[in-house]
């Protein structure tokens, strides 16, 4: 679940970016018309550290530089410049600007190491999660992943599609978790989906299938994994006929766009998330929905939902995407989707983002319930 975030938050980091220059000015002025010597010194003390954190080396040193004339110009005003007062005083002055040079220099390296690590996240995330194809028969088919921007993590939001003897079947799931240990339930997860959609005709028994190999799984973990780890889940099926057939396994429930109007399609009862099905609840019966030509099925996960704004609402889809479409590519829906969500949240998320969308056009250049292809 992500936390607030002030909606006005990127606005402010844009401003934080003229702080070196304010504090350069206010410490020099203050020098040089202070009743003390040299008591605007933490201002630029402050200056230059602010700068190394900030800005670029070049940049960096130019401030210092600025930081470093500008009290040589006030000890030649004040008649120190030959003395050990004014002496003292440079000193302190290029000490302060090497230190922001040195700050720049840590926070350069350590940033180098945060590129490496979210390059190797990303190849990770896209070996285990390959993008979908762009149409299967009249389905035109879009996804997005976007990760949380406030540090460089794998997450466990996955989505899958593929075309079965039973018609197209999607998936799109949130491992509860980040990490390596998510990304390993994950791979588990659209391994088991990909094998049981070809051979189960029911919804309900593909979904048993995908649990009984996350407990196969779960055996070689910890038991507080065992007790605590769990996937929601939701699994549709595109039927021949050009309708929906939706199992819901605890997740966030399915939108559909058509007319211009986005509605929810809830699930009488949403059942338990995969990976607990020792608690021996049945699962719940897959409903049947209509999905005209020309609408748009959006399947999300909770950072699409429990993103908030700065006063702690949830977003609403519906309300939020009322009046638009209809969406001729899907991908054009995910845009505005991903838009709407970074204008409410108003600055970065901290939980993962996933989302596949899936329009019905009329064109009828193959079947959705045509020969299997390759699962993605």
């Amino acid at each position: 679940m992500s936390s607030p975030r002030p909606r006005g938050s990127g606005r402010w980091l844009r401003y934080v970016r003229f702080a070196p220059g304010v504090l350069v000015a206010g410490g020099l002025v203050w020098n040089a018309f202070s009743p003390q010597d040299y008591w605007g010194d933490p201002m630029l003390t402050a200056a230059a550290v602010t700068a190394g954190a900030l800005f670029s080396l070049r940049h960096t040193l130019a401030v210092g530089i600025v930081i470093v004339c500008g009290v040589f110009a006030l000890t030649v005003k004040d008649g120190t410049a030959d003395n050990v007062v004014g002496h003292l005083e440079l000193f302190n002055t290029l000490f302060a600007a090497l230190m922001g040079v040195g700050v720049n220099r840590v926070i350069a390296r350590f940033g180098r190491r945060l590129d490496l690590v979210r390059t190797v996240a990303e190849a990770a995330q896209r070996a285990v999660l390959p993008a979908p194809p762009e149409r299967i028969g009249p389905l035109a088919i879009a996804a997005r992943y976007q990760a949380a921007q406030s540090e460089a993590r794998i997450g466990g939001d996955a989505y899958a599609v593929q075309r079965t003897p039973f018609g197209v079947r999607l998936l799109i799931a949130d491992v509860r978790g980040k990490g390596l240990g998510a990304v390993s339930a994950v791979s588990v997860l659209l391994g088991a989906f990909r094998e049981a959609a070809e051979q189960e005709a029911e919804l309900t028994a593909l979904a048993d299938r995908m649990e009984r190999a996350l407990l196969r799984e779960s055996d070689q973990t910890s038991e507080e994994i065992r007790l605590e780890g769990f996937i929601t889940a939701l699994i549709c099926e595109v039927l021949p006929g050009g309708g929906l057939r939706l199992l819901d396994c605890g997740h966030p429930a399915p939108y559909l766009c058509h007319g211009g109007e986005l509605r929810a399609l809830e699930s009488a009862d949403a059942g338990l998330p995969l990976g607990m099905g020792g608690l021996g609840v049945a699962r719940p019966e897959p409903v049947d929905r209509p999905f005209p030509v020309g609408s748009t099925l959006l399947l999300v996960t909770d950072g699409v939902t429990e993103a908030r704004d700065r006063n702690g609402a949830f977003f609403d889809p519906v309300a939020e995407l009322a009046g638009l479409g209809p969406f001729d590519d899907p991908r054009e829906l995910i845009d505005l989707l991903v838009r709407e969500v970074e204008r409410w949240s108003g600055g970065p998320r901290d939980d993962d983002m996933a989302v596949l969308a899936i329009t019905r056009t009329g064109a009828q250049d193959g079947s959705p319930g045509a020969p299997p292809g390759p699962a993605v």
